[in-house]
């Protein structure tokens, strides 16, 4: 048991540890290339109903939401969240994000299944997320069949959040090939902002890919445990 918790103690800190280097690194990547003014002139919300335009999205409303790094796509409203640095601005990292986000409401457009299979897990992981730690620690503390029994449950439950942080991975990186695609084909960017964009654009996916490799990371650590327990 004092192992059990003792391995989990070690992949939660070396996954945070790794995600807060990714994290920081994008942030200064972000800093770096919103520093370069994008020579077209575009702000972040410009190119964002540019992109909507020209994919024939007529639907989808662009809004300035506020925070840093807080853009997103919601499929429910249909509309393009851009945090209000990127909304303004009008440089090279502001023109990836805003086409990025739009990259996703091309997806829902588009009925992308990656997407599409993401949507629909998300009232299930709503749930797991809440209840799944609870249960899991319950597992883990409790002996017998009961015990196992719940570290089964929680276990079920971690794996549809795996499965979530998955497929979000092909979701990610589709949008910003969308995104890196129009702003090549429409000439949004210079050789070098298009550079800088796509680097932004890498930095931010890789966020993602750690999330990803710690969501899986920890849900065969929790079936190793189990494994061990029945034994």
């Amino acid at each position: 048991m004092g192992m059990g918790m003792m391995g989990l103690w070690v992949i939660g800190i070396l996954m945070f540890g790794i995600s807060f280097l990714v994290s920081q690194r994008l942030k200064s990547k972000f800093t770096q290339y919103s520093k370069t003014p994008l020579s077209n002139g575009m702000s972040g919300q410009e190119v964002a109903q540019q992109m909507l335009a020209d994919n024939g999205i007529r639907d989808v409303k662009v809004i300035s939401v506020p925070g840093q790094l807080t853009d997103h796509y919601n499929p429910a409203t249909k509309t393009v969240n851009l945090s209000e640095p990127v909304y303004h601005s009008r440089n090279a990292a502001a023109a990836a994000v805003a086409a990025h986000e739009c990259g996703h409401a091309v997806q829902h457009a588009t009925a992308y299944s990656w997407l599409k299979m993401r949507s629909t897990l998300v009232p299930v992981v709503n749930v797991s997320s809440r209840f799944m730690q609870w249960v899991i620690l319950g597992g883990l503390l409790l002996a017998g069949t009961f015990g196992n029994g719940l570290l089964l449950a929680g276990i079920v439950m971690f794996s549809v959040t795996t499965l979530f942080a998955l497929i979000t991975l092909p979701v990610e990186y589709d949008a910003s090939n969308r995104a890196l695609a129009w702003m090549k084909q429409r000439n949004i960017v210079t050789t070098a902002e298009y550079a800088m964009s796509a680097d932004a654009l890498k930095w931010a996916a890789r966020t993602y890919v750690v999330a990803a490799i710690g969501s899986l990371a920890t849900l065969l650590y929790y079936i190793a445990l189990y494994m061990g327990r029945r034994d």
